[in-house]
C-alpha cells in the first residue's frame, strides 16, 4: 500500500460524518452494479481529468463497507457521477450554510436558468473576510465576465485577482474555476517559479525540493514572488485581468506590500482583488499527501512539527474576500458548476 493510500486510510477512520451506507444507497437508486458504477466513475473521472486508480468493484466495494474513505479524486468523481455534494453522498456532515440539492441540468440553451443560478450558487462561495472587505463587487465581475465571454465586451475596470492560502487549501482549484468562467488568464506560483527554484537550490548545495529552510525563506522565495508579480505587471501594463495564486501568507499579512501593489495596478487603470481560502488542517494534509509533490516531502514526513507551525484561522490583514473550503466544500461545488459547462479539468 502507497503512502498517499495508508494516509486516506487512517484519515478514513477518524473521518466525521461519514457514512458510507449513503453511497450505496445512491449507488443503487442509479440501477448500478459495483462493476457499472466503477465503468461510469472511471469515465467521468478521465472526462474530468481526476485520477481514480483502478476504480474496480472490491475498491467501490470497500468505500461503501467504510473500509477505506475514498481519496479527494474519488470523492470528486462521485460527486460528479451522482451530480451531488460530498454531505448528500454522506462523506461528511455539511458546513453551516453549505449549499445542498443544487440541480443542474446539461448546458444546451443560451445563458440563463437552472445555468445561471448554478454559477451564482458558488460564487456565493465568496464571502466577505472583514467587515471593511467589498461584499459583492468581485462576484459581479466574475459573473459579468462569463456572460460577456458569449458576447464580447466589457464594462468594467481589469481585475487583478490574488487567491491566497495556506499550502493544500485548493488556491489553484479555485483559481481555474475563476479562470473558466471569466477567461482570465492564471498566473500561478509554483509551475512559474518551480524549475528557478529547484536550480537556485541546487547550486546553493541544497535539496531542490527545500520549502521550509531559512536558506530557502531568505534566497529564494523572494526570487519566486519576484517573479510571479513581474509576469503579472505584464499583463497589469496590458490592462488584462489576471488570476494569480500563491499563498501569499508574508504579503497579505503586510498592508504596505499590498499598498505598493495596488498603486502599481491604480497606476494602469487595474483594480486590485484580494481572495483567501479557508481551510482545515486535515484537508490540507489530504490534499498535500494526495498530490505527493516532492516540495511537500518534508510536510508530509513531518506533518506535526509543520502543522505546529500553521494557523487555519489566519486571515489576510488587508480587506479581503473568503472562501470556505473546509472539508473541501468549495471545489466539490466548483466541480459541480464546471461539469455542466463542459469544463472540468
Amino acid at each position: 500500500m502507497s503512502r498517499s493510500e495508508e494516509a486516506v486510510r487512517g484519515v478514513g477512520k477518524i473521518r466525521v460524518g461519514w457514512r458510507p451506507e449513503v453511497l450505496r444507497a445512491r449507488r443503487e437508486a442509479h440501477g448500478l452494479t459495483l462493476e457499472g458504477a466503477g465503468e461510469k466513475l472511471r469515465a467521468v473521472a478521465a472526462a474530468a481529468g481526476l485520477t481514480v486508480p483502478a476504480a474496480n468493484f472490491q475498491t467501490l466495494w470497500q468505500h461503501e463497507q467504510g473500509e477505506i474513505y475514498p481519496g479527494p479524486h474519488y470523492r470528486r468523481a462521485y460527486c460528479l457521477l451522482y451530480r451531488a455534494t460530498e454531505p448528500e453522498l454522506g462523506f461528511r456532515q455539511a458546513l453551516p450554510g453549505e449549499t445542498t440539492g443544487v440541480q443542474l441540468a446539461p448546458y444546451s440553451e443560451p445563458l440563463a436558468g437552472a445555468h445561471v443560478l448554478a454559477v451564482e450558487r458558488a460564487l456565493l462561495q465568496i464571502a466577505p473576510g472583514r467587515p471593511d472587505s467589498p461584499s459583492d463587487d468581485l462576484q459581479h465581475r466574475i459573473m459579468d465576465a462569463w456572460k460577456r465571454r458569449h458576447t464580447g465586451g466589457d464594462p468594467n475596470r481589469p481585475t487583478l485577482v490574488l487567491v491566497g492560502g495556506l499550502a493544500g487549501s485548493g488556491k489553484s482549484e479555485f483559481a481555474r474555476f475563476i479562470s473558466q468562467l471569466t477567461g482570465w488568464p492564471v498566473l500561478d506560483k509554483d509551475p512559474i517559479t518551480r524549475p528557478l527554484a529547484e536550480r537556485l537550490l541546487s547550486e546553493l548545495g541544497c535539496d531542490p525540493n527545500d520549502r521550509h529552510s531559512a536558506l530557502y525563506r531568505e534566497k529564494v522565495r523572494p526570487l519566486e514572488y519576484q517573479c510571479l508579480l513581474e509576469a503579472a505587471y505584464a499583463n497589469v501594463d496590458c490592462s488584462i485581468s489576471t488570476v494569480l495564486t500563491a499563498p501569499f501568507i508574508a504579503e497579505l499579512s503586510d498592508p504596505r506590500w499590498v499598498q505598493r501593489l495596488v498603486n502599481r495596478c491604480e497606476a494602469r487603470g487595474v483594480s486590485v482583488s484580494v481572495m483567501w481560502i479557508q481551510c482545515d488542517l486535515d484537508t490540507m494534509r489530504e490534499y498535500i499527501t494526495f498530490r505527493s509533490a516532492a516540495r511537500d516531502s518534508w510536510k508530509i514526513q513531518n506533518w506535526d512539527e509543520y502543522a505546529a507551525t500553521v494557523d487555519p484561522e489566519l486571515r489576510p490583514s488587508v480587506p479581503h474576500l473568503v472562501v470556505d473550503n473546509r472539508l473541501g466544500a468549495a471545489i466539490s461545488l466548483t466541480d459541480q458548476v464546471r461539469q455542466v459547462f463542459g469544463t472540468v479539468h
